[in-house]
C-alpha cells in the first residue's frame, strides 16, 4: 500500500501534479478560515469562515462574495441532502457561540430545521463533517479539535442519522482515533472516514467500511496512511469513486507531524493507489467539493481563499447524482 514516510514523494505523485486554474480570494468580506465548500448546482458555493462564525455564498456568475449566514453556530462542514437542502455540521472550534449539533436548511423557505444537537442527553463535541445517502440517512463526524474540558462526551465519534431521525453511534474509539472528513461512495456501500489526529502517535489515516443495507459499518480497511506529516481534512469522491482528500501542510505545527506531506488535494483510488496531487499554496487547506455545470469543477477552502480546479472526470455528489 502507497505510503508517505519517506522524505520525498513518489515520482508518480510528482509527475501528475497540476496547479490549480484560479483562486477566488474573499478578502472582501474577512474571511479568515474557510471550511466545508458546497455548490448547489445553481452558480452558488456555499462555504464557511469558522473564525468569523459565518457561512459566506459565491456567485459564480457575477463573482461577488457575500455573507449568506451572519450567525452560522460556528458551522464547518456543509453537504446538500438529495431534496437540495442545506446541511450544517455547527461547532465549536475558535470560540463561543458554536451550538454543536446538526441542522438542515431549506433555501426556498430559509426553513431552518435542528436535526440533532444531542446524544446520550449531552452536548456533541464539535460536529466536523457529514455524508448523505439516497434514502435520507445522514452520517457526521464529532472530534474535538479545540477545547477539550468543553468535552460532554467522553468519546470521539460518527453517528448515523435514520430517515424517521434516530441517532446511532455507528463508530468510534477504538476503530477511530478522532474522526474528521467523511465521504459515501457513489454505490452508498462504502463510507470513507478522515482519521487525523494532531498528537504525537496519533493516525493520519484514511480508512473505508462497508455499509449495510441497515446504515451499520463493518469490515474497516485501510486506504492510506499520511504519517507522519499532516493527515487528511475533508475529501470528495468522483463518479468513479476516486478519492480527492485535501491533505498536508508546509510548516509543521508542533512535534506530532512533519513537512512531509506538502498541501494539496490527494487524489487515490478507493485502494489507496496514489494518482497524483493538486498543490495548493496554503498551509490552511481544509476541505473540498465537485460543483459547475458539469460537476467538473473542484471548490477548494484554504485560508481565506477559494480556489477552483477543472477535472476530466465528473463529481459525485448527491443532490446532483443524475449529473455525472
Amino acid at each position: 500500500m502507497p505510503s508517505l514516510r519517506s522524505t520525498s514523494l513518489p515520482r508518480q505523485l510528482l509527475e501528475n501534479e497540476r496547479p490549480p486554474l484560479a483562486a477566488v480570494v474573499v478578502a472582501d468580506v474577512a474571511a479568515a478560515f474557510t471550511e466545508g465548500p458546497a455548490d448547489d448546482g445553481q452558480g452558488r458555493v456555499f462555504f464557511t469562515d469558522i473564525l468569523n462564525s459565518r457561512i459566506l455564498c459565491f456567485d459564480t456568475r457575477t463573482g461577488q462574495t457575500t455573507v449568506w449566514r451572519a450567525d452560522s453556530g460556528r458551522s464547518n462542514g456543509l453537504l446538500f441532502d438529495p431534496q437540495g437542502r442545506l446541511l450544517c455540521c455547527e461547532g465549536s472550534e475558535f470560540g463561543p457561540g458554536g451550538r454543536r449539533r446538526i441542522t438542515r436548511t431549506d433555501l426556498a423557505s430559509g426553513r431552518v430545521e435542528v436535526l440533532t444537537d444531542r446524544f446520550d442527553g449531552v452536548k456533541y463535541n464539535s460536529p466536523n463533517d457529514i455524508a448523505a445517502c439516497s434514502d435520507g440517512s445522514i452520517y457526521f463526524t464529532d472530534p474535538c479539535y479545540g477545547d477539550r474540558t468543553t468535552m460532554q462526551l467522553s468519546h470521539e465519534s460518527v453517528y448515523r442519522i435514520d430517515p424517521a431521525g434516530k441517532v446511532t453511534r455507528v463508530l468510534s474509539q477504538p476503530d477511530i482515533d478522532r474522526p474528521n472528513g467523511v465521504a459515501l461512495s457513489p454505490d452508498e456501500t462504502t463510507l470513507f472516514v478522515v482519521d487525523s489526529c494532531p498528537t504525537p502517535g496519533g493516525n493520519r489515516k484514511i480508512w473505508a467500511f462497508a455499509r449495510a443495507d441497515d446504515g451499520a459499518l463493518s469490515d474497516r480497511r485501510l486506504v492510506y496512511d499520511f504519517a507522519p506529516g499532516r493527515g487528511g481534512d475533508g475529501m470528495a469522491i468522483d463518479h468513479q469513486g476516486m478519492l480527492y482528500i485535501a491533505a498536508g501542510v508546509q510548516t509543521p505545527r508542533g512535534a506530532f507531524e512533519t513537512s512531509d506531506v506538502p498541501p494539496g488535494i490527494y487524489c487515490m483510488t478507493p485502494a489507496g493507489g496514489l494518482l497524483g496531487r493538486i498543490p495548493i499554496p496554503q498551509d490552511l487547506i481544509t476541505n473540498v467539493t465537485f460543483g459547475g455545470p458539469d460537476l467538473r469543477t473542484l471548490w477548494i477552502t484554504a485560508g481565506n481563499t477559494l480556489f477552483t480546479h477543472r477535472t476530466t472526470t465528473p463529481g459525485f455528489v448527491i443532490h446532483r447524482r443524475s449529473a455525472g
